[in-house]
């Protein structure tokens, strides 16, 4: 019997945009680092992490890209800061960047993309509701990183490392901004899936 059920990951905006190729895979990867490497600079200086535009990045890339290009982008962006390249926050990059508190919310980025791109591959990304619950699903994935290697890092400098505290440096500073760039990413991707259809 043949099976005529339709197939649950679809194409993602990239490929909409783009032929796709080794080439232009290659290219739209480095063009999320890119943009990652930008955003990291629209920032609010804070210790231990400073508020940056990062996760909004990280969210519109794994979602343009798809899950596997995504998470390459941002496994790049990692490798490439930490062998030097001046990408992260306040330009800085290399193998020190390990020690830093902020550090483990950038390897939260490579499973926030993944998981926002495999979402917009069944389509998530299209409809307002759908959208709004996959941004905000990605938008915790970091801090579910970040916040543990905040407290172990802490802790090694020999500051408060307690839940409350970490809470109160790693969270709550960031609500009102994350919620901005939780409903921006969420209201661009299906207005421009709107804009390629009526261009169509």
């Amino acid at each position: 019997m043949t099976n005529t059920a339709a197939p649950t990951s679809r194409l993602v905006l990239a490929d909409r945009l783009v032929t796709k190729s080794w080439a232009t895979d290659a290219g739209l990867v480095l063009a999320g680092v890119g943009v990652t490497a930008a955003l990291a600079q629209v920032q609010v200086p804070m210790w231990p992490v400073p508020i940056t535009g990062q996760t909004l990045a990280v969210m519109l890339v794994g979602a343009t890209l798809g899950a596997r290009r995504g998470a390459l982008s941002m496994i790049s962006y990692l490798v490439l800061g930490v062998v030097g390249l001046p990408i992260f926050a306040e330009f800085s990059g290399g193998p020190l960047s390990v020690m830093k508190p902020s550090f483990g919310f950038i390897v939260g980025f490579i499973p926030a993309a993944f998981a926002i791109g495999w979402l917009s591959q069944r389509n998530w990304d299209k409809k307002w509701l759908l959208s709004l619950a996959a941004f905000f699903l990605a938008s915790l994935i970091p801090f579910a990183f970040g916040l543990p290697y905040m407290a172990v890092v802490l802790g090694q400098l020999g500051v408060d490392n307690s839940i409350s505290n970490v809470i109160a440096l790693g969270v709550l500073p960031f609500i009102v901004g994350g919620i901005a760039k939780w409903l921006i990413a969420a209201s661009v991707l299906p207005l421009t899936w709107k804009l390629i259809k009526r261009d169509r």
